[in-house]
C-alpha cells in the first residue's frame, strides 16, 4: 500500500503547490511520526488481541490530542466539547473491556501507538495551518513518507511476497482512500479546533459497528450498544 501511496501522490505533487516553508518541519515531523506509528501499530496488533488493542489506541487519541492543541497551538474548547470528547474516547475505550481484562503489556503497547496518533494529528494540525493549502501539505506529508516507511520494512521484514493483479489493486485502492480519509481530517483541522476533529474521526467505530451488524450479521451485544450510544452521545456535543 505504501507503494501505491508514493506512487499516488508523486503524480499529484505535479498539479497541487508546494506547502510554505514554515510547514516544511511539521511535514518532516509528521513523516517521521507516521513511520514509528505504523511500526509501533504492527507490533500492537502482534502483541495483543485486536478487539482490545484498537479501541485502546484510537480511543485514547482524542484525548491526547486536545491536550497536545492547548499546550502547542493554544487551542482552547468549550465545556461541553470537552465532555464531547470525553464520552468519545470513554465509549471507544470502553470496548476493549467487554467482559474481560486487558493485560499490562497489551495496554502500554496500545497506549503507545494511541500517544503517537495524538502526536502526528497535533503536528498536521500546525503544520497544516501554515501550509496555505491542505491539499499540498497533504500531498507532501504522505510522499515523504511513503518514500521512508518501505526501506524500513525491507530491511525488518526482508522482501516482500509476490502479490496477485488483485492483490496490487486492493492496495492501490486502499492507499487511495487512506489519503482522501486522513487528508479530509487534515482539511478539517484547518478551521476547527483539533481535539473536537480528532474525535469525531473515531466515531468510525460506530459506522463499523453498525456495518457488522447488517453485513457481516455479528452481534451486537448490550455493552457494544452502551459504548456507541456514549460515542453517539459525545457526537452530538461535538456538533452541538
Amino acid at each position: 500500500m505504501m507503494m501505491a501511496v508514493v506512487g499516488v501522490t508523486g503524480i499529484a505533487l505535479f498539479f497541487v503547490p508546494w506547502p510554505n516553508a514554515a510547514s516544511w518541519p511539521y511535514v518532516v515531523a509528521s513523516a517521521v511520526i507516521h513511520t514509528a506509528y505504523t511500526l509501533s501499530l504492527v507490533r500492537t496488533y502482534r502483541s495483543g488481541d485486536l478487539g482490545q488493542t484498537y479501541p485502546v489506541s484510537r480511543g485514547s487519541s482524542p484525548v491526547l490530542v486536545a491536550l497536545g492543541a492547548a499546550l502547542f497551538a493554544r487551542e482552547t474548547i468549550t465545556l461541553v466539547s470537552a465532555f464531547g470528547i470525553a464520552l468519545v474516547s470513554m465509549g471507544i475505550v470502553s470496548l476493549a473491556f467487554e467482559g474481560r481484562k486487558l493485560r499490562a503489556d497489551y495496554l502500554f503497547s496500545a497506549l503507545t501507538t494511541g500517544l503517537l496518533i495524538g502526536a502526528y494529528t497535533v503536528v498536521d494540525g500546525i503544520g497544516v495551518r501554515l501550509s496555505g493549502s491542505s491539499a499540498a501539505y497533504v500531498t507532501a506529508m504522505f510522499f515523504l513518507w511513503g518514500i521512508t516507511m518501505p526501506p524500513i520494512f525491507f530491511a525488518t521484514r526482508g522482501r516482500p511476497p509476490g502479490y496477485t493483479q488483485t492483490q496490487t489493486l486492493m492496495a492501490l485502492a486502499g492507499g487511495v482512500v487512506s489519503i482522501l480519509a486522513y487528508g479530509i481530517v487534515i482539511w478539517a483541522m484547518q478551521y476547527a479546533a483539533m481535539g473536537v476533529v480528532s474525535a469525531l474521526r473515531e466515531t468510525s467505530v460506530v459506522f463499523a459497528a453498525i456495518i457488522g451488524r447488517i453485513f457481516l450479521k455479528e452481534k451486537l451485544t448490550a455493552w457494544r450498544v452502551a459504548s456507541c450510544l456514549a460515542i453517539a452521545g459525545g457526537a452530538a456535543c461535538l456538533a452541538y
